[in-house]
């Protein structure tokens, strides 16, 4: 599995946004909660996944995409804890819901034991 995070694997559609919140179940690691929704097979890839970091909790805008930014990084690092699991496809939105600016091994631990859930939820 190559670690990367190309723009195939985005989450880019609105409606399937908000889908994800009407209709998607979620797991939550706090303070990372984690939306997914099945999906038709559109690509060959397994997974569309976003990220997302409420306003209301980090007002400037420099500390929300600091935050996006690890996010994004920690699932490219471990995205083979569900890639490996799923059988079918999936859109993921990980959202943020803590109320701290994190560092990066705490996101990556939390993130981690989030994507175990998911991948015993989906498989």
């Amino acid at each position: 599995m190559e670690a990367k995070y190309t723009s195939v694997e985005k989450l880019k559609s609105k409606k399937l946004i908000d889908a994800l919140f009407d209709k998607g179940k979620s797991v939550t690691a706090f303070p990372i909660r984690i939306y997914y929704l099945p999906i038709e097979d559109e690509d060959s890839i397994g997974f569309k996944t976003g990220v997302s970091v409420p306003k209301r909790n980090f007002k400037l805008a420099v500390h929300r995409n600091r935050i996006k930014r690890l996010l994004r990084e920690a699932f490219r690092k471990n995205k083979y804890l569900v890639y490996d699991k799923a059988t079918q496809h999936y859109a993921l939105l990980i959202v943020f819901i803590g109320k701290q600016t994190p560092d990066y091994e705490f996101v990556e631990q939390k993130l981690q034991k989030a994507l175990k859930k998911l991948g015993d939820t989906v498989s």
